[in-house]
């Protein structure tokens, strides 16, 4: 954890800005908390319209016929860009793993930096549900989507797992094993591990790189974010396990991964000829990705493309008022202005590389001020998209209540970190 030098300002006018701003962020979470207590685990999604028969039906002819699919999905995207409540009608409320285990990861940063026991057990919770939602069909722990979902290559049905879902939940059981050292935490991470180093597949891209599948039957490779989460798991495993075998793995989808960083510093989805858009919170994904391997390990390679990359990133996905940008190429028209996710992953982004790029943090203190006065709502759950006209405010777990409510946890100066980053970037 960096120290801020200039973080000494008891009795200052500045130090009482930075008390002020830390204490929003602190009832943020609480009053967050309050309404997960009442809400509960299950939820609405971005993909409720097409998780079911109709929506998936009007997505697969889309895909199949552009035409004759876009009459199809059409009215969903009106809804979606005028009546988002209107997601209720087209599928059930369901619970996310990759929510689970945000939920956790942020409990378990309350736990470990307040040192109160009911933070520890509300974790605990979350982990003993994603042990009843492990991917009933594989042998080794692993986890993906509650529901069919439609791709362009094909449907992927409800189970199958994703190495975007599964490094989510290796790193909550590896947060709370910290804390409390139950071992069957730690068989657990073992397991995942040993799923993601067996059962995800890889395509050799060069003699030394590899490109990760997204799931154990995927056949169309090239989506960047998926190799840099193996890789980040499978180094992180290798550590802890000692498992060299891992660790040959990891730097083979970390070679595609910086491989495919682009001369402005910026990846696309996938190098696949057809996904070539650039987003928020995918390259968020991956710069994140870069910073946990680089603790991990010394290696000037990621430190060049975490340079590069963030270069990229706040000159591109961020407006003229430092606000989040959903994408800086955009793969279609789109029905919204802003995205919760996006501002979440900022945040755990900015977390990561606290310090280390000022125009960085210059992009946290703006997000999280316009966060904090715009979209909590009265209940303490969080808005989802701020739309061309109006919000949507359907409250969904994975899209990104838990998402924020982790980066949130991790931006509170708590007992340990009494330096913490609201502290230093927080300064509005």
């Amino acid at each position: 954890m960096n120290s801020d030098p200039t973080n000494n300002t008891e009795g200052s006018s500045h130090g009482q800005i930075r008390t002020s701003s830390a204490l929003k962020v602190s009832a943020a979470v609480d009053r967050f908390v309050v309404w997960l207590d009442r809400y509960g685990p299950i939820s609405h999604d971005h993909q409720s319209y097409f998780a079911g028969p109709f929506g998936r039906r009007a997505k697969a002819l889309y895909y199949q016929h552009r035409m004759l699919g876009t009459f199809a999905v059409a009215p969903m995207i009106f809804s979606e860009a005028f009546f988002p409540q209107a997601r209720r009608l087209f599928g059930y409320r369901l619970r996310f793993p990759i929510a689970d285990a945000h939920y956790a990861m942020g409990f378990a940063r309350l736990a470990d930096e307040t040192g109160q026991e009911k933070y520890l057990d509300r974790a605990r919770q979350f982990l003993e549900a994603l042990n009843e939602s492990r991917c009933p069909e594989y042998k080794n722990y692993c986890w993906g989507y509650p529901f069919d979902w439609v791709t362009r290559t094909g449907v992927m049905r409800a189970g199958t797992p994703l190495i975007t879902t599964t490094p989510y939940v290796y790193e909550a059981f590896e947060d709370v094993y910290r804390i409390d050292g139950d071992e069957r935490w730690l068989e657990v991470m073992e397991s995942i591990a040993e799923h993601a180093f067996h059962d995800i597949p890889d395509r050799d891209v060069s003699a030394g790189s590899a490109s990760a599948g997204y799931n154990p039957t995927d056949k169309v490779f090239g989506v960047v974010n998926a190799s840099a989460y193996r890789a980040f798991l499978l180094s992180s495993a290798s550590t802890c396990f000692r498992r060299k075998e891992y660790r040959e793995v990891a730097d083979r989808n970390l070679n595609f991964v910086l491989d495919c960083q682009q001369p402005d510093g910026s990846w696309p989805y996938a190098v696949d000829g057809a996904r070539d858009f650039v987003d928020h919170f995918h390259t968020c994904f991956v710069l994140k990705a870069l910073a946990k391997i680089e603790r991990q390990r010394d290696d000037s390679r990621c430190v060049a493309a975490i340079s590069a990359g963030v270069d990229y990133y706040v000159k591109n996905l961020f407006d003229e008022d430092g606000l989040p940008r959903p994408f800086s190429k955009a793969p279609r028209l789109t029905v919204y202005e802003r995205e919760l996710y996006d501002y979440a992953e900022c945040f755990n982004l900015c977390s990561l590389l606290r310090g280390r790029f000022p125009s960085l943090d210059d992009r946290l203190r703006s997000a999280l001020a316009d966060l904090l006065d715009h979209w909590q709502k009265p209940d303490g759950s969080f808005r989802t998209r701020r739309l061309r006209f109006g919000w949507d405010n359907v409250p969904m777990h994975r899209w990104a209540q838990s998402q924020l409510f982790r980066a949130l946890c991790m931006l509170m100066p708590t007992n340990k970190y009494s330096d913490g980053i609201v502290a230093t970037a927080m300064d509005v």
